[in-house]
């Protein structure tokens, strides 16, 4: 059974996506990396679906569904960085914005979503999104204040969702395509 994830893309992220021209456009690749600015995405294989987030002026966005392929450098990737000079991932410039040059960074194959701006996660919902540890612990989020959230640090990261709040970004996404 696959299970499905949240990760928190950065304004400077976002941004990057507008202003390079890649909204309506399905990333080919994300990236795992060692550091909290590009989390590790620790627990995924392929089949599993991480949730791209976004959160801006307390509002919280999915901005693009991902199912994972494969975690694995392929030949799309290109040739390997020789030299600190070199591009990381040259087969994938066009998506540098999604993590490319982070500390440690490793390319995630996915079939996603078209990214979008305009998927905003209903206030009432918000509340009541659960997420999971491995030993099966679960949380809410923090600081949701009239259906919206007042700060983004308890989504900043890699999160396994339980399976009800899984199912209900599912929906949500769902009717948006």
């Amino acid at each position: 059974m696959s299970d499905a994830f949240t990760v928190l893309w950065t304004h400077d992220t976002c941004r990057a996506l507008r202003k390079e021209g890649r909204v309506g456009e399905r990333p080919p690749v994300a990236y795992s990396g060692v550091h909290q600015s590009l989390p590790t995405w620790s627990g995924a294989r392929a089949g599993d679906e991480v949730y791209a987030l976004h959160a801006n002026r307390c509002e919280v966005f999915v901005v693009s569904r991902m199912r994972v392929i494969d975690m694995e450098r392929g030949v799309c990737c290109g040739a390997a960085q020789a030299t600190w000079q070199d591009p990381p991932f040259p087969g994938h410039d066009d998506w540098w914005m999604l993590g490319a040059g982070g500390c440690g960074a490793s390319a995630v194959h996915v079939d996603a979503t078209p990214v979008r701006f305009d998927t905003p996660i209903p206030g009432d919902l918000l509340p009541t999104l659960t997420w999971r540890n491995a030993r099966g612990k679960t949380r809410n989020l923090k600081y949701v204040v009239d259906g919206r959230l007042e700060r983004s640090v308890s989504i900043q990261g890699f999160y396994r969702l339980t399976s009800e709040s899984a199912d209900a970004l599912a929906g949500l996404v769902g009717s948006v395509q």
